[in-house]
């Protein structure tokens, strides 16, 4: 009997056989048929997971590369498949997970959490707040959102719920299940707020500003989603307490925040350094058009600081598995992406889309039919970077063949699929992470998803589509 890998892999094969036996579409050579085989095959191996996404990402460039080879007139070389790993986006990610890691080495995300605990944490409800400034604060410099709700904020939330009585198998109602899933809503949130705060977000940019030639820059992008994000995050925790309905009201925070930072200690220089090359890094984004750098410029000095004033070791950027797994695949990913571009198979999928939808129109309509789409796919993917390689270049081409406004369609395709990432526990590496702890059933997790991810596109269609557009007529992004 065939194993579920031999299973996903033979699946692969297939992928990668069919243009080599069928003759290449109308308008596409046989290389670029060939090369969009490997594409595709590469997106249901990042979703499938027969291999990790590193590995996926290898295959797909190595065969890229032997398939360039094998046409002498081909209209690309095998550099461009490997431009990605030059490109600024891939290394502005890796850059800014170093950073993110340095909040956990360090242990100033715990004495954030705690201090916030101990100022603000006197009810259940005000604690689901205090997960979401502590959240907002961390967003900037941790592009892993797993990282951040499952790395700093999941382990302290736990054990709060822990010591107030509620386990997962007798009392999860009395706090954790309001408490976990909180986290969850929050850090999907989050993660559309800034351009740094989830590792898609950079790679979705690039994939759009390939096809809409458009760029975006930190403090634009900052503009653009944090008041959106904001007004949902003094909502969520809200209609979160409301869904979930936690039994315990009150709790005692300030035995726990003072037992937490007690434990902890005094803050270390590390911490202290850790504050201000964070603090310099969030000015270098927002001012990087003033001091004539990019953001991925930023981000790199920035993990440079910290190596060099030995706020992290390069033992502890050596170990962090989640950085160098991103730098390989978004780089793999982006080169991809970059030779497809130049092979015109953008340019023909538009051209080919464009006989079918010659019903959408240039309006603020389009915008929202393509992002309610973006919204029921979302359930099919368990990964948000394997949502954005396949599913952004095809949105942004829809939106491109109907005359929708580039700039105002990018963003609400950028931002949809963080907060559509909520949907169900399984939309991002983090919610596995949640819902395993056992508190949340998958009923209520679903229920709370849907009403916060509606409610979340409802308030990005109508003011966020306005405000965008005031953004892009004063040229603030």
């Amino acid at each position: 009997m065939l194993t579920a890998k031999t299973t996903k892999i033979a699946l692969l094969i297939f992928i990668l056989l069919l243009p080599l036996v069928l003759p290449p579409p109308t308008g596409l050579t046989r290389e670029a048929a060939i090369l969009a085989g490997i594409y595709l095959a590469a997106i249901v191996g990042l979703i499938s997971k027969p291999y990790p996404e590193p590995v996926i990402m290898l295959v797909a460039v190595a065969l890229s590369c032997l398939a360039i080879a094998r046409f002498d007139d081909s209209p690309v070389k095998s550099l461009d498949v490997l431009s990605g790993y030059a490109s600024g986006t891939t290394w502005l990610v890796f850059s800014a997970f170093t950073l993110s890691a340095a909040f956990v080495t360090t242990g100033l995300g715990r004495r954030l959490a705690y201090g916030f605990i101990l100022k603000f944490g006197s009810t259940t409800l005000r604690l689901g707040y205090v997960t979401a400034l502590l959240d907002v604060i961390l967003a900037p410099a941790t592009p892993s959102n797993t990282a951040r709700a499952g790395g700093v904020v999941f382990p302290i939330i736990n054990s709060i719920a822990l010591v107030l009585g509620s386990t997962p198998g007798e009392t999860p109602r009395k706090a954790g299940r309001f408490l976990m899933v909180n986290v969850y809503m929050v850090t999907k949130t989050t993660s559309y707020m800034f351009l740094t705060a989830f590792a898609g977000n950079a790679l979705a940019l690039q994939l759009i500003s390939d096809i809409f030639h458009i760029q975006i820059s930190w403090g634009g992008w900052a503009l653009a989603g944090v008041p959106l994000g904001l007004l949902m995050l003094a909502l969520i925790p809200f209609l979160t307490y409301k869904i979930v309905r936690p039994e315990l009201k009150k709790l005692d925070n300030v035995h726990i925040a003072t037992a937490g930072l007690q434990a902890l200690g005094p803050m270390s220089p590390k911490e202290k350094g850790l504050i201000v090359v964070f603090i310099a890094a969030l000015l270098g984004w927002i001012f990087s058009r003033h001091l004539g750098l990019n953001e991925s410029a930023v981000a790199v000095i920035a993990m440079v600081a910290a190596l060099i004033f030995n706020i992290i070791s390069w033992n502890d950027v050596l170990q962090n598995k989640g950085g160098w797994n991103t730098l390989i695949w978004y780089g793999g990913i982006i080169g991809l992406s970059t030779t497809l571009s130049k092979e015109g198979i953008f340019h023909w999928l538009a051209e080919v889309m464009s006989a079918h939808l010659n019903f959408l129109g240039p309006d603020n309509s389009t915008i929202i039919i393509i992002v309610l789409l973006s919204l029921a796919v979302r359930y099919l993917f368990a990964s948000g970077g394997a949502y954005v390689a396949a599913m952004v270049p095809v949105l942004a081409t829809v939106g491109l063949v109907t005359g929708a406004a580039p700039v105002l369609l990018a963003l609400a395709i950028l931002f949809s699929n963080s907060y559509g990432g909520s949907l169900t526990h399984y939309g991002g590496a983090a919610g596995p992470i949640i819902f395993a702890a056992g508190y949340n059933d998958i009923k209520s997790w679903w229920i709370t998803g849907t009403v916060i991810t509606l409610l979340t596109f409802i308030l990005h269609m109508l003011i966020g589509l306005p405000w965008w557009s005031f953004l892009l007529q004063h040229g603030l992004l």
